[in-house]
């Protein structure tokens, strides 16, 4: 009896032991396919569209490396030029864009934005509370902060033989054919209204008119319009001065100790860019991988190496060198920002500054 007991026993330990053998096999399968069906969840690539100069090319291998999606990236000089594209093309056709501040209102005028799932963008935490909840988008429900900055004066001291203080500055007969300027639009016309004593965001026909007219005696004194990259013709010396982004400015500045940074006293031009995803994005999701990628503090502190604009992700800050941190061009005073005025959307206005421009440029 004790040996039918004993073998019964022997054979049930075995079935335990093989049972637990085969389930262990199962987990494992199951584990192995969870795992790849995780990385298949996603698509392999997304269409990301965005300022020129704006993201390095090895953050976007990063995250294709980590998640196997390949990123097309294009790219556009100013707002209008990607509201333009994306209104052109019709909705569907990038999974990413970014847009300025008063461009994010005006897209979500015209229902070209999808809504952000927040609950996909844990790294939200990481941008600081003065960048989050604005008037051109409370809660952030259609955009997520990207970088931010100004446009100001970068001057080359060995060319330039006055002080310049501010826009008006700028006009000096005897900077003819010696400055890059913003290719811009609410930029330029706001740099002119701002000298005028007017805001930025002015509406009244009679006084664009007039910033017209003041734009006009600025025109001998134009060398270029650039947006891309401005710093070049800082660098090189064939501008004595120029009306830049404020990373242009700095970077200009780290290649010619020459040139000097200028906050203009009539008040800086203040942008914050974000993260949006266009209406009927095939990939949103996608989109929201990167987004929240890009919000990590090492990603973005990447990005700040490469093109240092005025960084929202406080996280990020700790791990920026201070030679960016303590410049000027790129963490202002709070006095200057304070004095800075945002472009806001001044609805069907617009056509009146596009009107402007066109005939400025012809």
């Amino acid at each position: 009896m004790k040996n039918i007991v004993k073998n019964v026993f022997v054979v049930v330990i075995i079935m335990v032991t093989l049972v637990g053998l085969l389930s262990g096999c199962t987990n494992s399968k199951d584990t192995k396919t969870s795992d790849n069906s995780q990385k298949e969840k996603y698509a392999k690539e997304l269409n990301f569209f965005n300022w020129s100069e704006y993201m390095p090319d090895s953050v976007l291998k990063k995250f294709q490396e980590e998640y196997g999606i390949k990123v097309n990236y294009s790219t556009y000089s100013s707002n209008e030029e990607m509201l333009a594209k994306i209104m052109a093309g019709g909705t569907g056709q990038y999974d990413l864009a970014v847009a300025s501040d008063y461009m994010v209102a005006t897209m979500i005028h015209q229902s070209l934005l999808e809504k952000i799932d927040k609950d996909k963008i844990t790294n939200l935490k990481n941008i600081g509370d003065v960048y989050l909840n604005k008037d051109y988008d409370p809660g952030n429900e259609y955009s997520v902060p990207y970088m931010a900055g100004s446009a100001l004066i970068a001057v080359n001291t060995k060319k330039v033989k006055f002080p310049i203080k501010g826009y008006s500055d700028l006009w000096n007969p005897t900077l003819k054919s010696s400055l890059v300027v913003l290719d811009d639009e609410r930029a330029v016309i706001g740099m002119t209204l701002k000298k005028m004593g007017y805001s930025m965001n002015e509406t009244d026909p009679a006084v664009l008119n007039k910033a017209k007219l003041e734009l006009e005696k600025l025109m001998p004194n134009i060398k270029a319009y650039d947006s891309d990259s401005p710093k070049t013709l800082l660098i090189n010396g064939e501008a004595a001065a120029g009306y830049v982004w404020n990373a242009e400015a700095f970077l200009a500045q780290q290649e010619n100790p020459d040139i000097q940074i200028v906050i203009p006293e009539e008040g800086m031009y203040l942008f914050e860019d974000n993260f949006v995803i266009p209406k009927n994005a095939p990939h949103k999701k996608e989109a929201e991988l990167l987004i929240n990628f890009v919000l990590r503090p090492d990603i973005s502190a990447m990005i700040s190496k490469a093109f240092p604009y005025t960084n929202p992700n406080m996280e990020a800050r700790k791990l920026i060198d201070k030679k960016i941190i303590n410049n000027i061009a790129v963490y202002p005073p709070e006095e200057a920002i304070k004095k800075g005025e945002y472009i806001k959307d001044v609805g069907d206005k617009l056509r009146l500054y596009d009107e402007i421009w066109s005939e400025i440029k012809q």
